[in-house]
């Protein structure tokens, strides 16, 4: 996948060599390797064994704005990679899907977004949750790691910080 940014160990950096293909439409052509599919998609492609939590999946779900986060909790251990998508920089679901998914269903995967995703917002959706952002291919992934910087502190609670600001600094850590 092409303009991938991710982080690891707290560090934000350009992906060159990402093998997952997002796989938007059932019926389209099935590249090669391992891919990223939407939930129907994903869910008519596994075989038993993976839906019973036996198997671990070779493929990676996409969870659309109006798929519900608790629907795939069963799948949950399974599952190589989360993506969520989202059609517009408008479209916040996302964020509300991304943040449940780490707090509520206590996701420790790779949690991507995917689809109009720009500089923006990347700050905020790594409050959220996500740890790998697939840039909009118009735009500059080395460009948009800027946007991580974004904010230096954090007042509220977060996928990442769940104390808030007044906390943290209570405890002098602020």
């Amino acid at each position: 996948m092409n303009n991938l940014i991710r982080l690891s160990a707290g560090e934000a950096r350009v992906v060159a060599d990402d093998p997952w293909q997002w796989l938007r439409e059932p019926d389209q052509a099935r590249p090669a390797g391992p891919l990223i599919l939407p939930l129907a998609a994903w869910l008519a492609r596994q075989d038993e064994a993976t839906l019973a939590g036996r198997r671990f999946s070779l493929d990676g779900l996409c969870l659309a704005p109006d798929d519900e986060v608790e629907s795939i909790a069963a799948y949950l251990p399974v599952l190589p990679l989360i993506a969520i998508e989202f059609p517009s920089f408008r479209d916040g679901r996302g964020y509300s899907q991304a943040y449940l998914l780490r707090t509520r269903l206590g996701w420790t995967g790779e949690l991507r977004a995917l689809g109009d995703v720009l500089r923006d917002q990347l700050s905020h959706m790594r409050q959220c949750g996500f740890d790998t952002f697939a840039v909009r291919k118009d735009k500059s992934a080395a460009d948009a790691l800027k946007g991580l910087a974004g904010m230096s502190v954090l007042y509220g609670r977060s996928a990442i910080e769940p104390r808030p600001l007044f906390r943290r600094r209570s405890r002098g850590e602020g």
